[in-house]
């Protein structure tokens, strides 16, 4: 018989199973290079792509993948962009301080600015910020114009900056009562009344001597 012929049976819509929550995370394809490696038997072309992913909330990531094919090296290194995610320490929507770097033949400079200032970059340099959630720096690229070695650069220089780089909540701290202390040492304790002796007033009226 037939599968068709079952009614109890019911075709899966594929489709409807692959639809995915949307995520949090945006991604942008920098570079996909053809590249070669020398072999026994002769020369191994592959693909080799640069992503970054991001929440534009602070959360940035690198990474690269090689594949036989563009899709699956762009699969590859999203995945390894996820695994390498790092948390940005900003001050409202800027950097905190200056940085200077140096990475292979790259140099960079970023510089906190002021508000409504923008993304004053190009290049990889301005995917990653864009992507990280800075929305006001002035950056400056110096050396090469290779992608790979600017991303790896830019990576390298929110790395360094100096700040607090943990996931906190804002916490509003409740006052609490004096009161509401269990087992305070004041509270509640008797009022008792202590009468001075005559022999105490006479020490106290003689005053300290010499």
């Amino acid at each position: 018989m037939a599968k068709t012929s079952r009614p109890d049976r019911k075709r899966r819509d594929s489709r409807r199973d692959s639809r995915r929550e949307p995520s949090e995370f945006e991604d942008a394809t920098l570079s996909i290079d053809r590249v070669t490696r020398v072999v026994k038997g002769g020369r191994r072309l592959r693909f080799r792509a640069v992503v970054v992913v991001g929440n534009k909330k602070g959360k940035v990531g690198l990474g690269t993948g090689k594949a036989g094919e563009v899709q699956a090296a762009v699969q590859k290194a999203q995945r390894a962009a996820k695994r390498a995610l790092m948390i940005i320490p900003m001050v409202g929507d800027t950097i905190p301080h200056e940085v200077n770097i140096k990475h292979k033949a790259a140099r960079l400079r970023l510089m906190p600015a002021s508000k409504g200032t923008g993304i004053i970059a190009g290049g990889p340099l301005r995917v990653i910020l864009d992507l990280a959630g800075v929305k006001d720096v002035l950056a400056k690229r110096f050396g090469t114009g290779n992608k790979l070695v600017n991303a790896q650069a830019a990576m390298k220089a929110l790395q360094s900056l100096r700040g607090d780089r943990s996931e906190k909540a804002a916490v509003v701290p409740v006052p609490v009562a004096k009161s509401e202390i269990a087992g305070h040492p004041e509270e509640n304790l008797p009022i008792k009344q202590v009468k001075a002796s005559a022999e105490d007033l006479k020490n106290l009226n003689a005053g300290p001597r010499g």
